[in-house]
Order: structure tokens, then sequence, then C-alpha cells
């Protein structure tokens, strides 16, 4: 079974002199491919004299995560795609497991290994830890990380079916990467992982978790903590909602219009005037791209119930159950 590691990189050189070491060491006898988003730093010339073995694919410009992968993939003749962040460390034998489910779960379609934090790294990271799910409302939450509370590392999760895979690291048959179209340009980046896995999971393919398979994620690289990064999450959610709920979506983005409207009041309160704005710039974007997210609906009409608490805000803020483990029983 052929697999290829697939990194994206946008003026990322510092993070290749890091992290591309890593790679190359413990990805011996696969193919290797850099993706880059017409970076104007050094990170192509830097690539080709330090790691040759590597395959560049140079882009006319910066497409962001979800086209640029969806571009790159027409190059690589693979049957496992690994989409694999420039900030991730890998670790020996961190391949293999991954192709043992593969060949030995025909259903299985999706697979995220375990993501621990590059700066902590007893500690699960933000950005997938142990798997994802995604609460009735749209919430997405983890398995060792909901919302700011993230757990140690104490093997608690083992393998098991999830409902999303971090887009950190993130490995898919490509027949399925294919069939599915990909990720959904418009997205950019942010949230594109999980409106792939919820159109995969409508479809009927498995999102699994392995921890045979360990990683370390530096983590928010791209944007950190700027406004931007607020404007496409929330605009990605609300449109990955629209897309593949199975709820009366009117009920939903109802809910939804009132809890971001109280994120928009807590970032005020904060002082961080520029987030509040990302928001509302985030609900005008969406209105706009609304009828697309519409059309793909009403064509696949999506039908299936999925594992999820009702609502994670609930449980989290209300309740106070703060890890994976003390909400209800996941069953998938």
């Amino acid at each position: 079974m052929k697999l290829s590691v697939i990194i994206l990189n946008w003026n990322g050189k510092d993070l290749l002199e890091k992290f591309l070491p890593y790679v190359v060491k413990y990805s011996f006898g696969f193919d290797i491919y850099l993706v880059d988003n017409n970076s104007n730093d050094d990170s192509i010339e830097f690539t080709r004299e330090k790691f040759p073995i590597i395959t560049i694919i140079e882009l006319n410009k910066n497409y962001g995560y979800a086209e640029g992968y969806n571009i790159a993939v027409k190059e690589v003749d693979s049957e496992i795609y690994c989409f694999l962040n420039s900030d991730v460390r890998v670790t020996d034998n961190w391949l293999n497991p991954i192709i043992d489910i593969f060949k030995n779960n025909q259903s299985i379609s999706i697979i995220q290994p375990k993501i621990l934090d590059e700066k902590k790294p007893k500690k699960f990271e933000y950005s997938g830890a142990a798997g994802g799910f995604i609460d009735q409302l749209g919430y997405p939450y983890c398995r060792g990380r909901i919302f700011n509370t993230i757990e140690k590392d104490d093997k608690q999760y083992t393998d098991r079916e999830i409902f999303w895979a971090s887009g950190a690291c993130f490995f898919v048959r490509s027949n399925t990467f294919k069939t599915l179209g990909g990720f959904d340009k418009r997205f950019f980046a942010y949230m594109e992982e999980i409106d792939f896995c919820w159109r995969a999971y409508n479809k009927g393919e498995k999102t699994y978790y392995t921890e045979s398979s360990t990683v370390y994620h530096l983590g928010s690289q791209s944007l950190k903590t700027k406004p931007l990064k607020t404007y496409f999450n929330f605009r990605n959610n609300l449109l990955t909602i629209t897309k593949n709920t199975p709820h009366s979506l009117f009920i939903v983005i109802i809910f939804r219009l009132f809890l971001d409207g109280l994120a928009g009041l807590n970032f005020i309160l904060k002082g961080k005037f520029l987030h509040t704005i990302a928001i509302i710039s985030s609900h005008f974007s969406y209105y706009f791209m609304l009828r697309k997210a519409l059309i793909f609906r009403f064509k696949n009409k999506p039908q299936l119930s999925y594992p999820g608490e009702y609502s994670i805000i609930l449980k989290y803020f209300l309740l106070r159950k703060k890890s994976f483990l003390k909400l209800k029983e996941h069953n998938l």
C-alpha cells in the first residue's frame, strides 16, 4: 500500500528547518512532497539544498490549506495521502501502524494519530488531541481537549472510531478524497477537515483514531490568535453546519447566531474589539456564501444522526464537565 506524506508550506522556512529532519528520518521509503503556497521566504531553496529527496510542488499563489492540498494531490500518485502540517514533529514508526489499520479495515477511510503538544509533550495538543467529535449545535471538541481545557496524556484514550480527524496530521484514502471532491476550497483555512469528515460520515465512511502512532504539534503557527483566525473559525463553522447537519437548519442557526453574539460580547468585555468585528464580518461572509451551501445541502440531503453531546457549552460551563471521560459515553 503506497502512502505519501504531503506537507503544505507558506513562508515557513523556520518550521521546515526544525521539523523536516524528523519527517525525512522517520519516513524512509515513503514519498515526501512539499507543497509551497507561493512563499516569499527561502523555503523552497532551503528544502532543495538540504533535502533533495523531497519533491517540491510550487503553487502560483497562496491557495490556503483547503485548495492548496486539492491542487497538490493531482500530482501525487498514492493510495493514502498524509496531510501533515509543517509544524509537526513525527516520531519513529509513525507510518506503519497507520498502513496496517488501512489494510486490515477497508471500512476505515480517515485516520488520525495521537497528537501531543510540542511545547508540553505530556499533554494533548489543542488541534485534535485523541480524536474529534461535534455537538448537536456544531461545536467541535476532542477526547483530551474541550474548549481550552487540555488534558495530560495518561493513555486514557485508546483506538476507536471518532467523528473528525485533525488536519494537523490527516490520513485519508486517495479514492475517498477524490470521490468527496476534496476539501471545500471556499473555507481557505480552518475547519475544512471537520467539514470533510462530516461529509464522509454522511456517505457511510468511517474516521478512526489510533494511539499506536504519535506526533507532536507546535500549533497555531499560521494565524496564531489573530482576528483573522476568529473570522475563519466562525464563518466556516456556520458553513459546515449548513451543509451537513441532519437537524432543522433554521433552529440550529438561530441558536448559533445567539451564541455567537454572546461570544462577541465576551470579546468586548475582554477588550478584544477586533475579534468581535471578526465575528460580525464572518456572519456577513456566511450570508454571502449561504446560497451555495444550501444548494449542496439540498443535493446531498444529510439525514444521518451522529454521536455528540446536545450542547457541549451546557456540559462544560454549567455542569463543569471539562474532560471527555466525564461526558456520557459516546457510541458510534
